[in-house]
């Protein structure tokens, strides 16, 4: 990780001075977007760097972009779909170095990604990391905006976060060895702490409004059946202990929310229930326009959950029929669903405001 810090200041002057452009001339009447997290978010930012956790090849993009541009599904994400319906372009990842516009906003997810830095450290850009570019957006939205109208795109941004699953995932499947000792509420304390930091830096520095994702049903993904069937782990068929992690992360995030709204000023939030959402489409498929919830469209072995077998070869016949694309990913149909739920859902899915709902208060 190394070559992805600060100090290598060569590379990212070069990188921010094909980024700016001239917008200081006009105003910006929309909301800029900044996305951070793990591979639900990631637009492609994982291409830039020499790791093996990619989805830089087909079918992944396969059927909106007709090709992988590195988004763990067969086509758009989340934040494409909330981009979308906030008027604002796909929002580019910060690594790429053909950017020419970013008071749109800018993408830091990274698939792999977790709250802690040791969270496969190495291999992503850890959250830690991903603030620190954010910082360094700011400095140079100062030089080119100054400090006032930056300021003011800063505090009309929505900054969004869907983060965890691969802390839970590494610390479920390797607790005993690398992590032994942390109970299940430390872990998800030091997660949780890391994640509030990151948040009252971005506050620090103007942020007002955000966008969270609470953790999906990860426990009941293809991937993790797969695994805990190799284990041969009675149980639900899900891996359980995923499934009790992040449940107990989902109770201390929301409690987390609440007590930042009464600490910072102007800080206001939406906070999405994607465990509620994935668990409901991966019980109830049908219900949701989907014939399979278990079982992933592309990828070999039990569910099609391993995670290194999806290739053209083993993509199946129709993926809107799929909640999964791979062990872990949700198809482009499922990801819009979870988007317009948080983009204008009711207050049963999404509290205490919607996304749509959020971007209007001042």
């Amino acid at each position: 990780m190394a070559d992805l810090r600060f100090n290598n200041c060569s590379f990212f002057l070069v990188l921010f001075a094909s980024l700016l452009v001239a917008t200081s001339c006009r105003g910006h009447s929309r909301n800029a977007l900044f996305i951070f997290g793990g591979s639900w978010n990631d637009v492609g930012n994982n291409n830039y760097m020499e790791t093996a956790i990619k989805a830089n090849f087909l079918p992944y993009g396969e059927t909106f972009f007709k090709n992988a541009t590195g988004r763990a599904s067969n086509g758009r994400l989340v934040p494409d779909f909330i981009a979308g319906f906030a008027k604002l372009p796909l929002i580019p990842p910060y690594l790429s170095p053909g950017n020419n516009e970013f008071t749109n906003g800018l993408n830091f997810a990274s698939a792999g990604a977790g709250a802690l830095t040791e969270t496969n450290v190495g291999m992503t850009i850890g959250l830690k990391t991903q603030l620190s570019f954010f910082k360094y957006t700011k400095k140079h939205l100062n030089v080119k905006l100054g400090e006032a109208k930056t300021k003011t795109l800063l505090s009309r941004a929505l900054y969004m976060f869907s983060i965890g699953s691969s802390d839970y995932i590494t610390f479920a499947t390797h607790k005993t060895t690398e992590l032994p000792s942390y109970t299940r509420d430390e872990y998800v304390k030091t997660v949780i702490g890391n994640l509030t930091d990151a948040i009252q830096e971005i506050h620090s520095m103007g942020g007002r409004k955000f966008g969270f994702s609470n953790l999906g049903d990860v426990g009941c993904s293809p991937f993790l059946r797969a695994l805990n069937e190799a284990k041969n782990i009675n149980g639900s068929g899900c891996m359980d202990e995923v499934t009790v992690l992040a449940e107990l992360h989902n109770k201390a995030l929301a409690k987390a929310l609440k007590k930042l709204e009464r600490k910072l000023e102007g800080f206001k939030y939406s906070n999405f229930d994607l465990f509620a959402a994935s668990k409901e489409r991966i019980d109830n498929p049908s219900k949701y326009g989907f014939k399979e919830g278990k079982v992933a469209c592309c990828g070999t072995g039990p569910y099609k959950g391993n995670l290194t077998g999806c290739c053209p070869k083993t993509v199946c016949d129709n993926v809107n029929d799929y909640l999964f694309f791979d062990g872990v990913h949700p198809t482009e149909k499922a990801n819009y669903q979870f988007a317009k739920l948080m983009w204008s859902g009711r207050a049963d899915i999404v509290k205490p405001y919607n996304l749509k709902t959020l971007l209007k208060k001042i």
